[in-house]
């Protein structure tokens, strides 16, 4: 039986980790979880899987959940503190990273370290300090599978085969609600609509870099440093049915590709299960009923967000982080409704333009990078 800690098991990827779990009791024991502000699910989530312990970032609220679950036998922790030690777990096999934002960079570090391999779904740790990242995986032996659907393929896809065969990947992007919109239209639309993700349920956040494009422009730098490849290898095409979720072309012009129901439990799967797989009962594609499999190039002058992820990652240094730290207070900004779609990306452009910094030697630097960009757009903002 595999042991398994999971951060942000309350968020979207969370809940659907503990989903398989479920359908896999005899495979899978919890022994760890965190949330951050629900904690009205958190409590449900331990009183059924009866994890070791847990951690809340909110101080306040691990209080109130201590005092709620009273003799229940989980140890409740709190904030960064308490993230990390769900991560570095003793007896931890795996861990699941699937918090959103930065706040999974130095857990992820820790659990590297602790020399716990990592089922990652939290993409703004390698964009942020991907190299980094790799080199303590490779230093403590650490295995990381990726849980994103598109790295995921990349994964599946790559199995058995040299990275020197490859040619390039080909990441798949839905377009999002958004597609086909032009740059005077995309000026008008709602929080509403842009949380209406046409293919898949996801949280708010990855809803909105959806929305944006972001999200695939983070995939394209976590990309590069997950498999080790130049950024002239690394292709993104809107494939608006999401059943292709990637692929690959080899240097002989042969292309493999995976494909499946839009579903994040089956990635969610892989990466628990690895390196085998197991049965499941999630829909299967029915290739009779399949109308058709289309393909487009992204409009990156209606969509600047990719165009700016794929900027930031060819100047390196410290501009992925200025990138990710930028969008993600302008995407909260936008929750928040104090400011328009289109001011996403024309705000993390001023930061980038307006970045002080060069190179990145340690994780310190990166976090210290970090605040002078959340400092630098708020001031902008307020």
């Amino acid at each position: 039986m595999k042991k398994i800690s999971i951060l942000g098991s309350t968020g979207s990827i969370g809940r659907q980790t503990l989903d398989v779990v479920r359908s896999n009791r005899k495979d899978f024991s919890i022994i760890g979880l965190s949330g951050n502000h629900n904690i009205d699910l958190l409590e449900i989530q331990i009183r059924e899987f009866k994890p070791e312990a847990a951690a809340v970032m909110d101080v306040e609220k691990a209080l109130e959940l201590s005092r709620r679950l009273g003799k229940f036998p989980t140890e409740i922790l709190s904030g960064m503190e308490g993230l990390i030690s769900i991560a570095t777990m003793e007896d931890a096999e795996l861990v699941v990273t699937s918090v959103v934002g930065m706040v999974g960079l130095l857990p992820t570090i820790e659990a590297i370290r602790s020399k716990k391999n990592i089922a990652l779904a939290n993409k703004e740790t390698l964009v942020t300090a991907g190299e980094l990242v790799m080199k303590e995986a490779c230093n403590n032996q650490v295995k990381i599978i990726p849980v994103d659907s598109e790295h995921s393929a990349i994964f599946q896809c790559l199995k058995g085969y040299n990275l020197k065969e490859v040619d390039r990947i080909i990441l798949t992007a839905s377009g999002g609600p958004f597609r086909g919109f032009n740059k005077k239209q995309l000026e008008s639309v709602s929080l509403e609509d842009a949380l209406r993700h046409p293919k898949w349920n996801m949280g708010k956040k990855i809803s909105i870099d959806s929305a944006t494009l972001m999200n695939k422009g983070l995939e394209v730098i976590e990309a590069k440093w997950l498999f080790d490849l130049r950024m002239d290898q690394i292709e993104v095409i809107v494939h608006p049915q999401s059943i292709i979720h990637s692929m690959v072309e080899f240097v002989d012009s042969s292309i493999l590709a995976q494909l499946g129901c839009p579903d994040m439990r089956v990635p969610i799967q892989f990466a628990l299960t690895y390196p085998d797989r197991t049965e499941n009962q999630l829909q299967r594609l029915d290739f009779s009923v399949l109308k058709e499999l289309t393909f487009e190039k992204p409009d990156m002058e209606s969509f600047p967000c990719l165009k700016l992820a794929i900027e930031a990652m060819h100047q390196g240094g410290s501009y992925p982080t200025v990138l990710n730290a930028a969008n993600e207070v302008l995407v909260e900004q936008f929750l928040q409704r104090k400011i328009g779609f289109m001011d996403i990306p024309s705000q993390i452009a001023i930061a980038l333009e307006s970045n002080p910094f060069t190179k990145v030697k340690d994780i310190g630097e990166i976090i210290a990078i970090d605040q002078w960009t959340r400092d630098f757009v708020n001031n902008r903002l307020s």
